[in-house]
């Protein structure tokens, strides 16, 4: 998981750039990057690290230029202490491209390979986002004729880029000399949107984005989601041409964004954030009820922030004190994408503290988006214990996460996911809870997708069902001895 941007303006567009990724940093903490193009000649500047942390005035003065993208990173490929494995990534053939990338690749071992012995192709980082880019300046090359480039030849390079690679990828990249380039994976696994905004002298102006609230924030208006496989290329002057470049496309979201990763006050493919939120509590309510012994719940408490909408609904539904007993430090990064085990154990007690006045004597319910390592939810139950709760029942807004999540967000041992090769009450044990319930995948799926047209999402981490057909059980092996070695 990762946030991008990129924008297509009449004036600089450093800020711009700028102030998106800070919209954007709850989609990644560990690096950060942003690059511009002033005519043929890029800038670009990146470092470890949040937005206000990573860029200085200096940086901020040398990226000139009215065209840019950036991206904050949370690591699921590469090394999250190396420097130079943030995005974006550069090559200087042909005509120079930037790029940045939010998903995961699963045939890098063949990319590498090809890369080495086919295209003659040197990678010096061991991030997939770097084998994207030279897979597309590969194929663009191959579509060059004279010194020209029109939108045909970049659109017939991104159906073959959709040939090669495998995996999820929301992509945008800049073209020195001729524009913006943006591109989905043929399922739309991760999300992309495309917003648009006049100027005074009447002249277009385009932004891609992960999501819609840095549209909004900037007064764009929202055209429309970037389609599965769609490739859209915005000229230096605004012109928006746009293609679809897949055989087959098909819409399949990952549910993850609407669990936990996206900001609530988002809408992508068509759904708000908050709204499906609010629905999975209407439905975990009714789980809740059909499980939880009667009386074992005097109060409702969600986990801040992303699980709050849910609590509230099942709060209002079950007809129990809505409390919120948990305060959050707002100063402290998300748990769940702290890139080490023990930094994620050392984290949770700075995060959160609990207020004993709202836990002393009572039957606890506690609401959290989801639970996937079990680290943070077994250190929440015993700070609800140490406040002073007499029981605990732990309820999970999404099913059990039993499976690794290989399109871009870090679960990828099936060791680490608490919920893996354990049944309900076995996790509950692991907690140290009184009960634990959780979310049908079924209610799941229907309240993210309820009134779209939707059929489908990536649920293969609560499924093990993954929607690119590709992910065997030799590649789960593989990436868990990779993650463990």
């Amino acid at each position: 998981m990762c946030g991008i941007v990129g924008i297509v303006s009449t004036e600089p567009v450093n800020q711009q750039v700028y102030d998106s990724l800070l919209l954007l940093q709850h989609r990644g903490q560990d690096s950060t990057g942003i690059a511009t193009a002033d005519g043929p000649v890029f800038h670009m500047a990146k470092a470890r690290g949040q937005v206000r942390e990573a860029f200085r005035t200096r940086d901020m003065r040398s990226l000139m230029g009215n065209i840019g993208l950036g991206h904050v990173r949370y690591t699921t490929k590469g090394a999250a202490e190396r420097e130079e494995e943030a995005q974006p990534f550069y090559v200087n053939a042909p005509y120079g491209i930037i790029l940045v990338h939010n998903g995961n690749l699963t045939n890098t071992r063949e990319l590498s390979e090809d890369l080495f012995r086919i295209d003659r192709r040197h990678v010096n980082s061991t991030s997939d986002t770097e084998m994207l880019l030279n897979v597309l300046a590969t194929e663009l090359q191959g579509q060059i004729t004279g010194l020209d480039l029109d939108p045909d030849q970049v659109f017939a390079a991104v159906e073959q880029v959709h040939e090669r690679v495998e995996g999820s990828y929301a992509v945008i990249a800049l073209i020195a000399g001729h524009g913006l380039l943006a591109f989905r994976d043929p399922f739309g696994i991760r999300p992309l949107i495309l917003g648009r905004r006049l100027t005074s002298k009447g002249k277009e102006e385009w932004i891609v984005a992960s999501e819609s609230l840095v549209l909004e924030n900037g007064d764009y208006e929202i055209v429309r989601d970037v389609l599965p496989g769609e490739a859209i290329f915005i000229t230096l002057d605004g012109q928006m041409i746009s293609r679809q470049c897949a055989k087959n496309p098909r819409l399949v979201p990952c549910s993850f964004e609407y669990v936990y990763l996206a900001r609530p006050d988002s809408v992508m493919n068509g759904i708000s954030v908050y709204e499906s939120r609010l629905r999975m509590g209407d439905r975990l309510a009714d789980t809740i009820a059909r499980h939880m012994p009667l009386g074992d719940a005097d109060v409702v408490m969600p986990i801040p922030d992303s699980s709050r909408p849910s609590a509230m609904q099942v709060a209002q539904k079950l007809g129990i004190e809505y409390r919120e007993g948990f305060y959050k430090n707002r100063y402290v990064g998300r748990t769940f994408i702290m890139p080490g085990q023990s930094e994620r154990k050392r984290s949770v007690r700075q995060k959160l503290n609990a207020m004993g006045t709202e836990f002393r004597g009572k039957n606890i319910l506690i609401v959290d988006d989801s639970i996937v390592r079990g680290t943070t939810s077994q250190q929440i139950v015993q700070m609800a214990r140490d406040a002073g709760a007499n029981k605990v029942t732990f309820a999970s807004a999404a099913p059990p996460v039993r499976f690794p999540h290989v399109y871009g967000i870090n679960m990828p041992s099936r060791q680490e996911l608490i919920a893996h090769g354990r049944k309900i009450p076995e996790i509950a044990a692991e907690l140290r809870a009184d009960h634990m319930i959780y979310q049908e995948v079924a209610d799941l799926q229907a309240a993210i997708t309820e009134g779209t047209s939707i059929d489908a999402l990536d649920l293969s981490c609560f499924t093990g069902d993954y929607v690119t057909g590709t992910v065997t059980e030799e590649y789960l092996s593989w990436v868990e001895q990779t993650q463990l070695s």
